[in-house]
């Protein structure tokens, strides 16, 4: 975890008392790169992590940094999924939601009419910190939780094991391995909470059908068709799948005992310490941060062939697989909120130190 602290010292931005919306590893001169916006909602996942670490970096007030990131979701265009984040943190934090927040997600939550607007980050996410809110004793809560997961239930659960990504439309059943993870996350939250077994049967479904549909070297696909269960388009690969996001769903189906959850986490763990396509480590040392993915060369600047591609295979029925090892390339960055999901991933396992002790990490010093 020495690793992910470190790097997110490159990434704090003193001036915002937040951490960064992009670390360049090109060269340049002033690497960090601010979005209000998602400094902010990057921000409150890497607090997330840093709930469960043992030891926070002095200097570091994580109540002042999460007030006043908290307030800026009232005053900022951020999307649904970031309230959802708040309630979240602040129940893993146990800290108070400021009454703004509080005030903007009764609005949202209330307005059931306006849930056809979600994408499935949004659902996953507010459903998540519902549950959280209400499991660490927030009773105001609990009262929103069942009509949230009757919502996921309906309008995203596909009979293919994967979750759409919208509750209708054409984009809906384009979905990514982003809304996998929320939604089955949620689900897990949701169902050990409440005891629903509907919702468990969901996440692990979910969980078997991406492991069965992980890549050769540990990959896990970003795009997928939720109608017919099949990936779409490995690329990009991204980093923070494969040693924070999927581990973070993998430790719940380890509790739910789903058959190869561990051998999945270990192999996608291993693609970020170099048994990839490009074989190379995705890791840099030397600054405690990560390279953010592998990805087609010709697709660093635009996301118009993949959509087109995704569109083909879906209607054509084609079979995605990796290319070519010469036409991948790197996207040279790092976003915070990808070591946030390492600290919570991994803030509390010592059962796969091969992982977390590697020696690829390197020899970090011991923050102060």
């Amino acid at each position: 975890m020495r690793y992910a602290l470190r790097g997110l010292e490159r990434c704090w931005l003193s001036e915002h008392r937040c951490w960064s919306h992009i670390y360049h590893l090109d060269g340049r001169a002033s690497p960090n790169e601010s979005l209000r916006r998602s400094d902010v909602f990057y921000t409150l996942n890497v607090l997330l992590g840093m709930s469960r670490i043992k030891k926070v970096p002095s200097g570091l007030n994580l109540l002042e940094t999460f007030h006043h990131n908290a307030v800026q979701l009232t005053v900022l265009a951020v999307p649904k999924y970031a309230l959802g984040m708040a309630l979240w943190a602040s129940a893993e934090l146990r800290f108070e939601l400021p009454e703004q927040v509080k005030r903007d997600v009764r609005a949202l939550l209330s307005d059931q009419a306006g849930w056809k607007t979600f994408r499935a980050q949004d659902l996953g996410m507010l459903l998540t910190g519902v549950v959280a809110r209400a499991r660490a004793g927030d009773r105001e809560w609990v009262s929103f939780a069942a009509p949230l997961y009757r919502f996921l239930q309906e309008r995203f659960h596909s009979g293919s094991g994967l979750f759409f990504d919208a509750p209708s439309g054409f984009r809906r059943r384009f979905a990514s391995f982003a809304t996998q993870i929320y939604l089955s996350i949620a689900c897990y939250h949701y169902g050990e909470f409440t005891g629903e077994s509907s919702a468990l049967a969901m996440a692990d479904a979910c969980v078997r059908k991406l492991i069965a549909l992980q890549g050769p070297d540990g990959e896990w696909p970003w795009f997928f068709d939720a109608a017919g269960g099949r990936v779409l388009d490995f690329y990009e690969v991204y980093s923070v799948h494969q040693y924070g996001m999927a581990p973070a769903l993998l430790e719940w189906a380890e509790r739910y005992r789903v058959r190869g959850a561990r051998s999945a986490l270990i192999k996608g763990f291993n693609w970020v310490l170099g048994q990839n396509q490009l074989r190379r480590s995705m890791l840099v040392p030397d600054l405690g941060l990560t390279i953010r993915s592998q990805i087609r060369k010709r697709e660093l600047t635009t996301r118009a062939p993949r959509m087109l591609r995704a569109i083909k295979n879906a209607y054509s029925g084609c079979e995605a697989g990796l290319i070519e090892d010469s036409g991948v390339g790197l996207r040279l960055e790092c976003r915070s909120y990808e070591l946030g999901w390492m600290l919570w991933s991994f803030g509390q396992r010592t059962d796969l130190l091969e992982l977390t002790h590697n020696s690829a990490f390197g020899k970090i010093p011991i923050p102060a």
